[in-house]
């Protein structure tokens, strides 16, 4: 008989395998702090395997590297429950009747709570954890439901004396929600062990939307309305049922852990292939004193957010307003182009972890290297005045494309919008430039060309052309996006348009959200007229881009995940993702002269 505490017969019975298995997605769990220090109830690590996701636990962590190294690891999060969140954090004076706080755990997993919200990284908040999220995202908390007046004479019992693992009182689910997706269902039997609560969401860009109420008006979950966004929180014990063999709570950790694994597998692909923003204005800020390294919620792009959201690589355009074209006005354009192009520089010499590049060579091997890469580019023609020796002058300066106007003829085309079609098209001194363009390895940019412009500049360039921030005209009749024909004409002579987020090109209906959605729309029509060959992401950050679900840099991911969901696999990510931008870049750069 083998001997049961013979640890080599065990070792070798349990890693005898004829293959490997394919990895789960890793849960942390915030551990509850008791009489032995970090402690965790069985319910919650049974629960998550039992899903199909593998457990880990957290203790309080009080260093922001180590805090930042487990992110790293991490494919979700469970916020468990426990002692209550300290009033003070909320500007309040402890009511009489609040019981016992857990300063171990409270000022730790409050700033573990922002940093997971930052990263996006899916996650399911459990009774105290609904009250953290709630209040980490704007919203407040009642102290003490029993002696809260907004409950007098109607609150049922928050606080059961049964067994855990049973149901004690039922919520009512909207009908428009998440939780009712995961429970299919508009009531649910859960358990209640608690005094604190949400009392109300907050109205910022992170604010969440009830989903779940008790009879008595107790909120009893929360989440997120953003797509793509996996947040969650609920007020009762889920993690309990299981332990009574009740398995129907598990679908919020079934979901939970499908979250996970689409989050694990996106930043999988981010880890694969180069990702690139080919349109940011963020010069405009950075020219005004903003800081790239620093958290500025002002700031869609800066070096935090692309870290947080798997972002690579950006082209910074120097933008350039349309103005006035006499002489002197022209001198001073040129000058201010290149006063934007010193603060690119100067700004990523000064960043650590981020670098130039020129040529699709550089930005690989820089992303081989683990940094963060800026490209340059110029936004509005109108930078060159009339001397096309300025041309080679911007493409020797780093410069990797060019827009030929803004809003507003100029000297080289016409525009799309607030033009009086001075030239029909290109101008003689713009076909001039095209062709210097071309000789130089300088990109076309053709966004917020008018549509002779686009035809004339598709016609005489010897390469292939882009568009580095547009959308698609069938589904937003603006002037500034390409019709269907644009976007076949742009794929036959091997260009790419990078679809952008600016929301009124997305959507002409002022009367609802734009969400990441739209966007998701014009990209996938793109492809459906162009090819998957021939478009990309360009979001026009800082410069009016940014919508509901991909409002800053550090949301990329959650596009990601969104394309996935809608089929897109590994190879067309990485075309999508730059790949299509960077074989376009490197074809033009192959054929200059210069």
């Amino acid at each position: 008989m083998d001997n049961p505490f013979d640890w080599k017969h065990l070792y070798g019975t349990r890693c005898q395998s004829h293959r490997i298995p394919p990895r789960r997605p890793l849960i942390g769990i915030t551990g509850n702090y008791g009489d032995k220090g970090c402690e965790l109830a069985p319910g919650y690590y049974l629960s998550v395997h039992e899903a199909g996701a593998v457990p880990v636990v957290i203790p309080p962590i009080d260093d922001d590297n180590d805090i930042e190294d487990l992110l790293d690891r991490l494919d979700g999060l469970i916020f468990s429950g426990g002692g209550d969140l300290n009033p003070l954090f909320m500007g309040e004076q402890p009511s009489p009747a609040l019981h016992g706080i857990c300063p171990q755990r409270d000022l730790e997993e409050l700033m573990l709570m922002r940093r997971a919200l930052d990263r996006q990284i899916p996650m399911l908040c459990i009774c105290r954890g609904i009250q953290l999220l709630g209040y980490v995202t704007g919203g407040t908390l009642v102290q003490d439901l029993g002696s809260d007046p907004q409950f007098a004479g109607k609150l049922i019992k928050h606080s059961q004396d049964l067994d855990r693992c049973r149901a004690s009182h039922t919520v009512e689910i909207e009908k428009d929600s998440l939780l009712f997706q995961i429970f299919k269902s508009g009531t649910l039997a859960v358990n209640s062990f608690h005094h604190q609560a949400v009392s109300s969401t907050g109205n910022g860009k992170e604010a969440l939307h009830v989903s779940a109420r008790s009879c008595d008006g107790v909120i009893e979950a929360i989440e997120s309305p953003i797509p793509g966004k996996s947040i969650l929180g609920v007020q009762w014990h889920p993690e309990t049922f299981i332990l009574g063999g009740d398995r129907s709570q598990m679908p919020l950790f079934e979901w939970l852990a499908g979250e996970a694994r689409s989050f694990m597998e996106a930043k999988s692909l981010h880890n694969r292939f180069c990702s690139l923003d080919t349109h940011c204005d963020t010069p405009m800020l950075l020219s005004e004193g903003a800081r790239f390294d620093e958290r500025n919620p002002e700031m869609q792009l800066d070096i935090h957010k692309m870290r947080d959201g798997h972002l690579d690589a950006c082209i910074m355009a120097a933008y350039l307003p349309q103005k006035e074209r006499d002489d002197e006005s022209l001198k001073a354009a040129t000058r201010y182009c290149d006063s934007l192009l010193d603060c690119i520089e100067t700004t990523v010499n000064a960043t650590e972890g981020v670098a130039l590049a020129e040529t699709p060579a550089d930005v690989l091997r820089l992303k081989a290297q683990g940094m963060k890469v800026v490209m340059r580019g110029i936004e509005n023609g109108y930078a060159l005045g009339k001397d096309i020796t300025n041309v080679e002058r911007f493409r020797r300066r780093g410069v990797v494309y060019m827009t030929l106007c803004h809003n507003g003829d100029n000297d080289v085309c016409d525009s799309a919008v607030r033009t009086t079609h001075e030239h029909g098209g290109l101008s003689a001194f713009g076909r001039d430039v095209v062709k210097e363009m071309n000789r130089t390895g300088m990109l076309i940019d053709l966004s917020h060309g008018g549509e002779d412009s686009f035809w004339d500049a598709l016609e005489l360039s010897s390469v292939p052309i882009v568009c580095s921030h547009s959308s698609c005209r069938a589904l937003c009749d603006h002037p500034r996006n390409l019709t269907d024909e644009q976007l076949r004409a742009l794929a036959q002579k091997g260009g790419v348009c990078q679809v952008t987020f600016y929301p009124g090109f997305l959507s002409t209906d002022t009367d609802r959200l734009i969400t990441v959605r739209d966007g998701v729309r014009h990209l996938l029509h793109a492809v459906s007229v162009a090819g998957i060959d021939h478009v990309g992401f360009g979001s026009d950050f800082d410069g009016g881009g940014g919508v509901t679900g991909l409002d800053h840099a550090a949301e990329v991911i959650n596009f990601t995940r969104l394309l996935m969901a809608e089929g897109l696999g590994e190879d067309d990510l990485r075309k999508i993702w730059g790949g299509n931008f960077l074989r376009v870049m490197a074809e033009v750069q192959a054929a200059a002269t210069m």
